[in-house]
């Protein structure tokens, strides 16, 4: 367990709205040069907790810290070390591209006019294009560039890709957030909100799943692809009622059967290998498939 500070900490954080708790009693620790995964369905409370991150909203009960810094009473100190992109992203409409560029470097002490240039070229962006006549992704793209141009310590990402076409998106995902952490790997952070689990899947080293404002699961990545497998056995008739128990989920389709495990894949596959299948093949579940399967079974977390 590294010693150094974390980037993120939250400690039974609360944020409540009138009766309703969006974020209940949530703890969750981030290390510096992770590229971290928050994971839930739409409500589960995953814009409220990074809003309480940024000092967008104050919190009910519970403690938030960044850098070690409480973001309420050192917002600059804070602020000045991270990006944020929402999942909905504005900019003043009369300003062109490389005038909002030119003002939001205005305020860091530091902006990579080389990545910058790069960006604008892959992203095809109009530098005298004005703000008002962007589309809905090339405006997530801007917002894009002006996060990572001061290569900030901390990148906060809140469905950062979700007006982005499919091949902009892959593309942003590998080459501009790889790089990005690639250029600093033990001190830059990402935390992404994002429900493309799947695009993200070679980037998470670690990841939480919320439901209802609070933890269901946390693992790194590697562990939980080998806590959660995937058996497939085929049969060379329909089996007979297997035994099963303990499994995520069993799905039967004639000869053939699915089964998910938490890990207990060993004990399913005995028992398969016992009814002699004519094939029977385990593989790690992928990051999408571990959400869904452990939100279905409501997994807690180890």
């Amino acid at each position: 367990m590294s010693t150094e500070t974390p980037v993120i900490e939250l400690k039974a954080l609360t944020r409540r709205f009138g009766k309703l708790d969006a974020v209940n009693g949530l703890n969750l620790t981030v290390s510096p040069g992770r590229c971290y995964g928050f994971f839930g369905r739409n409500g589960a409370g995953k814009t409220t907790t990074i809003k309480c991150l940024l000092n967008l909203l104050r919190p009910t009960a519970g403690t938030v810290r960044v850098f070690g810094l409480d973001p309420q009473s050192q917002e600059v100190a804070v602020k000045s070390r991270l990006a944020y992109v929402p999942d909905t992203v504005a900019f003043y409409p009369w300003m062109t591209v490389r005038a909002t560029l030119d003002y939001l470097a205005s305020f860091r002490p530091h902006w990579n006019r080389e990545i910058e240039a790069d960006l604008l070229r892959r992203f095809q962006l109009n530098p005298t294009q004005k703000a008002n006549a962007l589309s809905r992704g090339q405006k997530t793209q801007l917002a894009l560039v002006s996060a990572v141009c001061p290569e900030p310590e901390l990148l906060v990402l809140d469905e950062p890709t979700s007006g982005l076409d499919p091949i902009v998106r892959r593309e942003f995902i590998e080459t501009v957030i790889g790089a990005y952490q690639s250029g600093d790997p033990e001190r830059r952070t990402v935390f992404v909100s994002t429900h493309l689990i799947a695009e993200f899947e070679g980037l998470i080293d670690e990841f939480t799943i919320i439901e209802q404002g609070r933890e269901s699961l946390t693992l790194a990545a590697d562990d939980a692809r080998q806590r959660f497998r995937k058996i497939h056995a085929r049969f060379a008739e329909a089996p007979p009622v297997l035994d099963l128990a303990g499994a995520l989920r069993v799905c039967q389709s004639g000869r053939e059967v699915e089964v998910f495990a938490d890990g207990n894949s060993e004990r399913l596959l005995e028992t398969l290998r016992s009814h002699r299948p004519e094939d029977l093949r385990c593989e790690a579940l992928s990051l999408e498939e571990i959400f869904i399967v452990s939100g279905t079974a409501n997994a807690g977390s180890l």
